[in-house]
């Protein structure tokens, strides 16, 4: 069931026995010459969806911008201040706790939203237990990174080996293929491989890493194995979600 795509009457009888809601956030972000810069709201989008499908649970609208500061020097790439991301995901969790929404599961498509997750959860419940009441409600928040929660690097390693790597990923340009097969783009990268580091913002990002990606092969992504990889990440997620709703 999507939110935005429901009446409200619709969340009302959904809310008479059930509290949970999967939130998916991504990122518009540069993913190399051959990446989408959506790709990481695209992975994010399409596996919330599957979640919602198959635990009959509600998916929330898609954050689609994240903290994406140190991709800045290339062009498309947008991004949120830190800060700014935490008064969203706040302001987003609140509004649907108001009318009874009580566990907040986001899948989460972008590394660099995590710090600004994390913050927010704490918002959040800084913002309940100030209020005073008495019967201060149960809300709880709960972030999964879809590539690192497992088995997913498992089978990313098995498909790609180390030229998964770490940005433009091979498993989550894929995964991107596979939802949205109209907008694959084809291209020799060189080097085949690129290369592995770390950055310190924006400037050392592009100097280091010129075409945008950081240890990846992303040729090697298809929509097959973009398939293989959302399957077991729904199934996986879906576990996870039902633990999450019978937490005590």
């Amino acid at each position: 069931m999507l939110l935005h795509q429901s009446t409200w009457a619709e969340v009302e009888t959904y809310l008479r026995d059930k509290n949970g809601i999967i939130m998916p956030i991504g990122s518009t972000e540069q993913h190399g010459p051959i990446g989408m810069i959506g790709t990481d709201t695209i992975c994010a989008d399409v596996i919330a969806k599957g979640v919602g499908e198959a635990e009959n649970a509600m998916v929330g609208p898609t954050i689609g911008v994240g903290m994406s500061e140190h991709h800045m020097r290339f062009p498309g790439s947008m991004t949120l201040k830190p800060s700014t991301l935490v008064l969203v995901v706040r302001d987003y969790v609140l509004s649907l706790a108001a009318h009874g929404f009580r566990r907040f599961l986001f899948v989460n498509g972008h590394g660099g939203n995590l710090a600004s997750l994390q913050a927010a959860f704490s918002e959040i419940y800084g913002d309940v237990r100030q209020a005073g009441a008495a019967d201060t409600p149960d809300l709880r928040c709960k972030a999964l990174n879809w590539w690192q929660f497992d088995p997913l690097p498992a089978m990313g390693r098995e498909m790609f080996g180390t030229a998964d790597g770490s940005h433009a990923s091979a498993s989550e340009v894929a995964v991107a293929q596979f939802a949205d097969a109209a907008n694959i783009r084809d291209g020799k990268l060189d080097p085949e491989v690129a290369p592995q580091g770390s950055f310190f913002g924006a400037d050392t990002f592009r100097e280091r890493f010129p075409d945008g990606r950081i240890g990846s092969n992303s040729a090697l992504a298809s929509p097959e194995k973009g398939e293989r990889l959302y399957a077991k990440s729904v199934e996986a997620i879906g576990d996870a979600y039902r633990a999450f709703l019978a937490e005590a």
